[in-house]
Formats: C-alpha cells, sequence, structure tokens
C-alpha cells in the first residue's frame, strides 16, 4: 500500500493547463512540481514547487525522469518522456485528458515517428488544434478522476 500522496510532476515549458493543475491538486492537498527552463517564467501559486533548469535540449525531461517515483502523475506532451514515465510506474497524462498508457503509447511514438519522416521528404502535416476551454476542462475532469482514484485505492 502507498504510504503518501503521490506528487503532479509537469513538463511545465509549454503546459496549457499549468493553472487547472494548481487548482486540482490544492482539492486533494496534493503536491505539484512543476519543471521548466530558465526561458520559462512560471508564475507561483500555493502549493506549487518550481524547478527551472538550463536551457540544454532535454535538461526538462531528465529532470523530471530523474526525480519521479511510482504512483507520481506526469503532465507531458511529450511522448518520449510519457514512455520512460510508464515505465517507472507513472500515470502519464497530456494536458488534454488524454491517458497515456502501455497499451497506447507504441502507436503514438508510431504516429509521431511516421509524420516525422513525412516532414523530412517535405510533406506537410497539421500540428495540433488550438487548446479550448472543452480541453481544458476534459483535462482537469481526467485529473480529478485520476487523483480520485488514488485516493480511493491507496489511501491516499
Amino acid at each position: 500500500m502507498r504510504q503518501q500522496k503521490p506528487t503532479i510532476v509537469v513538463d511545465a515549458d509549454a503546459c496549457p493547463v499549468k493553472t487547472e493543475i494548481g487548482e486540482t491538486a490544492r482539492l486533494f492537498s496534493v503536491g505539484v512540481l512543476m519543471v521548466a527552463s530558465h526561458d520559462h517564467r512560471l508564475e507561483p501559486q500555493p502549493g506549487v514547487d518550481i524547478v527551472q533548469v538550463d536551457r540544454s535540449n532535454q535538461s526538462v525531461d531528465l529532470y523530471i525522469v530523474n526525480h519521479i517515483v511510482r504512483g507520481d502523475i506526469v503532465v507531458t506532451q511529450d511522448f518520449g518522456l510519457a514512455c520512460i514515465a510508464i515505465g517507472k510506474g507513472a500515470v502519464v497524462l497530456s494536458p488534454r485528458g488524454e491517458q497515456y498508457t502501455d497499451e497506447n503509447i507504441d502507436y503514438l511514438m508510431e504516429r509521431r515517428h511516421e509524420l516525422a519522416k513525412r516532414r523530412r521528404t517535405g510533406g506537410k502535416t497539421r500540428g495540433p488544434k488550438a487548446m479550448n476551454n472543452d480541453d481544458r476542462a476534459r483535462f482537469q475532469q481526467k485529473l480529478t478522476k485520476v487523483l480520485r482514484n488514488e485516493q480511493e485505492n491507496h489511501d491516499v
């Protein structure tokens, strides 16, 4: 049985749901760790620890991988980081509320690879749709569900 509450660890460089994460975490008395490079300014929030790392290409990802433990909740849109976090036993969510799992991450990584190949050969691909209020609400609902499940099943 898990002895302590999970931490929500956020790949915060381009995360559009930082406010929603802070609000939801406070409802469950769960800590948040936002990790970003020095290029990004993060607004302080109650209950949110902020770590800023150097500007190197993978510094944020490496910091997160080295600090998460089984049962933590990772929020990222980076499929590579998601793969490693899943392997370490974390629950991984996208900022749109999609949960990355062993069942779907291989497909997502393969699709990313195929799109990158298409772009390298001059093909065009579309980027993600702009975030909207429905996306934010869906994310917050999914995070709430994950935290409730953690609370009910692990005596958080």
